[in-house]
């Protein structure tokens, strides 16, 4: 089923009820302005005929450059109606990158604001298979406006008829752990995903989104519920103004909301310091990055009829387990503060998980380790994408066949409990390998995390006289980069305490972590590895010796 049926569906059935909702700031109050789900459904039909006219076909790869707006989703779904293949790339990235995956991609058509298609008349070379250009804004030369008589077109427009399998968008990883790759999706794959989340958090047509991430706005309307699209730069989750997303969460008593864990910290410490509470709040749902239990006790309160969620998964594979802050404080707190990683609950139904032999080549088949034995997760299920758009070495990294059952490798470590629970340890390229031991980065992380003037921490690999070693970057709440005596004799201790003397030797305090660019938590630990092999530290064998 095409997946922009699910639109019309709710259109028909629902067609007055408010689709997408833009937080205007107008002085120092908001405009709402809005789509109802009729209103959606015809502006998108009349979009994809202005498309179609001006010779947009099925399977063209459409580069799409649009801030959230009203329309973000709107031409989006007008795009799925006519079996074009959206292609989201995160400008974030940095030029390098974005030009490399625009490059690689190859798109057919360009749809976005008028700043990109001045940037793209400079670079040409990236932007050179592109045949049709559209724009949001009048450009002057052979690039087609958009809203030029875009009410004279047919308010009708039957979805292309699709197959499971046929190709629905491209959606591209954020590279902030290699390369970005652009990720295959196909219809079969949106509507495994959004009947997955629906039925994972119990959501219909009753209630309200605000989401952090604009893409999750696409599953959530196609479940009928509102989308509040909040006041904030999707590119800088972790800057943005809490009382903007408070005062957008209570102007239409969102219910779901989700984003990056940076965003729901800062909401949080904001909420706990004014004595606020979000009484409409049912779901926090936070993903790009492990959340640390505090970040879940900080919102327990703020929430009363609410909690927090977890849910795991990548662009690859989405989702994969959920686990609530409710179960991690009551059953999980003390395990996961103490080495023994980060507890992501349950594997959610239909998905499939192994644990895996760790290797770091591709693989024909699944060595399959024993419950509470660390090793690689690779899943399998209805979400599963077949691979990256031509990039054949990366798919074959990425994937393993066996029979006609496809089995994706997420490029993590961890294992499964007696429970069946999923726990995570760090990503595979983070860990250490020491001439006797692995350490695995999230769970010798969680021994220091908990020291109050720490931040965060971040286990790096270290190349000392010839022989790897295992090195810690720590950030402070004050970011100061001197360390007193009196911190380094407490972290000695956190190390002896936690029998880790042998293996983490080094120490190193930084002002501001690197983070990714999409959800602006995760650590860029391998860029931090780097800073630390060239930088002056602090050595427990020296104190010892």
């Amino acid at each position: 089923m095409n997946i922009a049926h699910r639109i019309a569906e709710v259109a028909r059935v629902f067609p007055d009820k408010k689709s997408v909702v833009f937080s205007k700031r107008v002085g120092h109050d908001y405009e709402y302005p809005f789509y109802t789900f009729r209103e959606f459904e015809t502006r998108s039909n009349q979009i994809a005929n202005f498309l179609e006219n001006h010779g947009v076909k099925p399977g063209m790869r459409v580069l799409l450059f649009v801030k959230p707006c009203l329309d973000f989703s709107v031409i989006t779904f007008s795009l799925f109606k006519m079996g074009a293949i959206p292609v989201l790339i995160d400008p974030g990235m940095g030029m390098k990158n974005l030009l490399r995956s625009v490059k690689q991609v190859r798109p057919d058509v360009l749809i976005s604001i008028g700043a990109v298609h001045w940037v793209r008349r400079i670079l040409r070379d990236s932007f050179k298979s592109i045949k049709i250009h559209i724009s949001l804004n009048e450009v002057w030369g052979k690039t087609h406006y958009l809203y030029k008589n875009l009410g004279s077109y047919s308010k009708e427009y039957t979805p292309l008829e699709v197959s499971h399998d046929t190709h629905a968008a491209i959606l591209f990883t954020s590279g902030g752990t290699g390369i970005p790759k652009g990720v295959i999706y196909t219809h079969g794959i949106l509507n495994a995903q959004t009947e997955s989340l629906q039925k994972m958090f119990s959501l219909d047509e009753t209630q309200v989104d605000l989401p952090g991430f604009a893409l999750f706005a696409l599953f959530t309307l196609a479940m009928g519920m509102t989308s509040v699209i909040p006041d904030m730069d999707p590119t800088r989750p972790s800057q943005c103004d809490p009382k903007k997303i408070i005062a957008n969460i209570n102007s239409h008593q969102a219910t779901f909301v989700a984003g990056s864990p940076a965003i729901w910290k800062r909401v949080g410490e904001y909420c706990s310091k004014h004595q606020i509470t979000l009484p409409s709040v049912k779901h926090v749902v936070m993903f790009g990055a492990p959340v640390r239990t505090e970040i879940h006790q900080l919102l327990e309160h703020i929430i009363p009829n609410g909690d927090t969620f977890t849910p795991y998964g990548a662009t690859e594979f989405l989702p994969v387990a959920l686990i609530s802050g409710s179960e991690i404080l009551n059953l999980h707190q003390h395990k996961m503060n103490n080495g023994g990683g980060v507890c992501l609950g349950k594997v959610v139904s239909p998905v499939q998980i192994k644990i895996m032999k760790v290797s770091d080549i591709p693989e024909s088949g699944i060595h399959e380790l024993p419950t509470n034995t660390p090793g690689e997760i690779v899943v399998t299920g209805p979400q599963v994408t077949p691979g990256y758009f031509e990039m054949a070495d990366e798919t074959n990294k990425a994937k393993i066949k066996i029979g006609q059952t496809l089995w994706h490798r997420m490029g993590d470590l961890g294992y499964l409990d007696e429970e069946n629970n999923l726990w995570f340890l760090g990503r595979k390229g983070h860990r250490v390998e020491l001439a006797n031991e692995t350490l695995y980065s999230i769970s010798v992380e969680s021994f220091y995390n908990q020291h109050p003037e720490v931040s965060r921490t971040s286990l790096v690999s270290l190349v000392r006289e010839g022989r790897v070693a295992a090195g810690l970057v720590i950030e402070r709440h004050d970011h100061q980069t001197k360390a007193s005596a009196q911190f380094i004799h407490e972290i000695s201790n956190i190390t002896r305490k936690n029998g880790l003397q042998d293996k983490v030797v080094e120490f190193f305090l930084h002002p501001s972590f690197p983070v990714d660019v999409r959800h602006n938590i995760k650590i860029d630990r391998v860029k931090l590895g780097q800073w630390a092999t060239g930088s002056k530290g602090w050595s427990l064998r020296k104190q010892n010796g």
